[in-house]
């Protein structure tokens, strides 16, 4: 593997519970290069979103480390270093598709990629309000904002959760298409397919690595 790109090293998280802290990670570790797609794979409850929410930096471990680009993922707040697709999607619902897509580009001085929406068939749909789209269309419009600024790491909770077969074989192709560019693709996936498209899948259960 090349050299790691994000590393959570030795990570344990808890969570505040009614009848105290609760254990979500377990001393977890894991990395993933440049270029390549890492899939987490568990069921529900497993660690993944945590991990996700680690590796973005949205949440801070309760101990152990979890860098990215050799800086604290916690301290990350540039998309070009690390872009997310959350389950909940965080569209700008006044905001075209388009615009959506744009936006984390116009911060940054960056023009958004040719065909990146044609790759995920939204161009039909470019300037009708994000809100109007259905929720796999949304979806998409999310995965597309996040690849848009071509990230050192992109961050993808459940990317094909609300996908129909022939949109699955899309995102896959543009996941494959980001990785191949140099971004570090993860991923937290229940979806077998892509499994399959990973370079690597690390199966969590109970809140720890159990492979990969």
């Amino acid at each position: 593997m090349s050299a790691p790109v994000a590393v959570a090293r030795g990570v344990t998280h808890r969570i505040s519970g009614r009848g105290g802290a609760v254990t979500v990670l377990a001393d977890v570790s894991v990395e993933v290069g440049s270029g390549e797609l890492l899939v987490l794979a568990g069921r529900s409850g497993s660690g993944k979103s945590t991990l996700c929410h680690l590796l973005a930096g949205i949440s801070s471990p309760t101990t152990g480390q979890v860098l990215v680009g050799g800086r604290a993922a916690a301290g990350v707040r540039d998309w070009r270093e690390v872009a997310v697709l959350p389950q909940r999607l965080g569209l700008v619902e006044e905001l075209s598709v388009v615009e959506n897509v744009a936006w984390p580009c116009l911060l940054n001085g960056l023009p958004v990629p040719a065909g990146l929406l044609e790759d995920l068939a939204l161009d039909h749909l470019a300037h009708r309000p994000v809100h109007q789209a259905s929720l796999g269309e949304q979806q998409r419009t999310g995965l597309a904002r996040a690849l848009a600024v071509r990230p050192l790491l992109a961050v993808l909770d459940e990317p094909t959760g609300h996908q129909d077969d022939a949109n699955v074989d899309r995102v896959l192709a543009v996941l494959a298409a980001a990785a191949a560019a140099g971004t570090a693709v993860v991923a937290a996936t229940h979806d077998e397919r892509v499994m399959e498209a990973a370079d690597r899948v690390v199966h969590l259960r109970g809140g720890r690595v159990v492979s990969g």
